[in-house]
């Protein structure tokens, strides 16, 4: 009698908390990413939770496997199955977070026949997008990660896949005008370079074992804040979120632009797409309503509108400027965001505690010799935007 009333209970408290899930999302919901290459623990999550953040996006690729080249996969090349060890290695993470009072957003960087870039020598894995046959694979091994976490007090969303570009290799362009996106899909709708086929089958898999985890879907384009245009309609499900990445323009906020003679300046001047522009206040605002506006059309609420990532090189010395001026349009809106990345081991790039100056021979020494680093850290100028929204909506 006393196990069916625990079965029972433990029954009617999957529904109470995907519940609080939904709940979690009703309102303006501020975070960072972790996308580091140990897996982090206790103290860091509690670190992140100080700063007023309120969620975590995770991604776990990075780990080392204890069973092979892709991390909880195995195999990106043939998935049969999860890796026992590195699931568990995952909740351990997962509990942790939970403990620090923060909520996860699971995020894979790989799929099975998607192997992230920087773990395929540095080359574009294109095999998911050039058969049907090859999404079985990847819905496989959602269904069956999803049913491994199910349950797990900290999670409140899957997202799918960062940054997916079906679109790459083909004749659309980055960026190009919402005439040439609707004109591209409408070559590829429902074959296997259409993202939001994709998903719809990612999302079957997912409601096999789990009926109501929110997911959240990035745009096309490696999450372009214009990628989502081409979309005629929003997916079926009650549960979902729409999530855009914002570096634009790229080729002032990245770490190419460091190392140029004269590097690009904000507000100022600065390719992007087939052309250029000047970028400012006004055009980074009018860049981020593209999603809105297409949001809007289709009567999708402001609450399930997400920038899943957004920064710039700390070093840059119009980070703190353009960190500010996303920020502003992100409040104004009222969506959910994460800024990139907290104190992510391995790469300074946009670990703003660590302010804009270079960082010491000795830190490099670590990460050669394959140590975590920890280099002093404070709450530096170019931290001052992200850091005052976060404790401003603790307040």
């Amino acid at each position: 009698m006393r196990l069916l009333l625990l079965l029972c209970l433990l029954i009617l408290s999957v529904p109470a908390a995907r519940a609080a899930d939904d709940a979690f999302w009703a309102q303006p919901q501020r975070g960072g990413n972790s996308f580091n290459a140990v897996p982090p623990d206790r103290a860091y999550f509690d670190a992140l939770r100080a700063t007023g953040a309120t969620w975590v996006r995770l991604s776990p690729d990075k780990w080392r496997s204890a069973g092979g080249r892709d991390f909880l996969m195995g195999n990106a090349d043939h998935y049969d199955g999860l890796v026992k060890a590195d699931v568990a290695t995952l909740r351990r993470v997962l509990d942790d977070a939970h403990a620090a009072g923060l909520k996860v957003v699971l995020v894979p960087l790989s799929l099975p026949l998607l192997r992230w870039k920087q773990k395929n020598g540095d080359v574009v894995d294109p095999r998911l997008w050039q058969s049907l046959d090859n999404h079985v694979p990847a819905q496989a091994f959602w269904r069956d990660l999803a049913r491994a976490l199910h349950g797990h007090p900290a999670l409140v969303a899957y997202n799918l896949i960062n940054e997916p570009a079906p679109e790459y290799g083909t004749a659309l362009a980055e960026h190009a005008d919402a005439a040439a996106m609707r004109a591209w899909y409408a070559t590829v709708q429902d074959g296997p370079r259409d993202l939001r086929r994709l998903y719809t089958g990612l999302i079957a898999a997912v409601r096999e074992v789990d009926a109501d985890m929110p997911l959240m879907l990035d745009a096309g384009w490696y999450a372009a804040a214009d990628s989502f245009d081409y979309w005629p309609a929003p997916l079926d499900d009650p549960h979902l979120l729409y999530s855009v990445h914002m570096y634009e323009p790229y080729a002032a906020t990245s770490a190419p632009n460091q190392s140029r003679a004269k590097p690009y300046r904000y507000p100022g001047k600065v390719p992007f797409g087939p052309g250029s522009g000047h970028w400012d206040a006004e055009r980074v605002a009018r860049y981020l309503q593209q999603p809105l506006a297409w949001a809007d059309r289709h009567g999708i609420a402001r609450r399930q509108m997400v920038v899943g990532e957004f920064g710039c090189m700390r070093r840059w010395p119009d980070c703190r400027a353009y960190l500010d001026d996303v920020l502003r349009v992100l409040e104004a809106e009222k969506v959910h965001w994460a800024f990139y990345a907290f104190r992510e081991d391995g790469w300074d790039g946009m670990d703003y505690e660590l302010g804009d100056k270079a960082l010491p021979w000795a830190y490099w020494k670590e990460v050669e010799a394959g140590r975590v680093p920890s280099p002093p850290r404070a709450e530096t100028p170019v931290f001052a935007p992200i850091l005052e929204r976060l404790r401003a909506a603790g307040r």
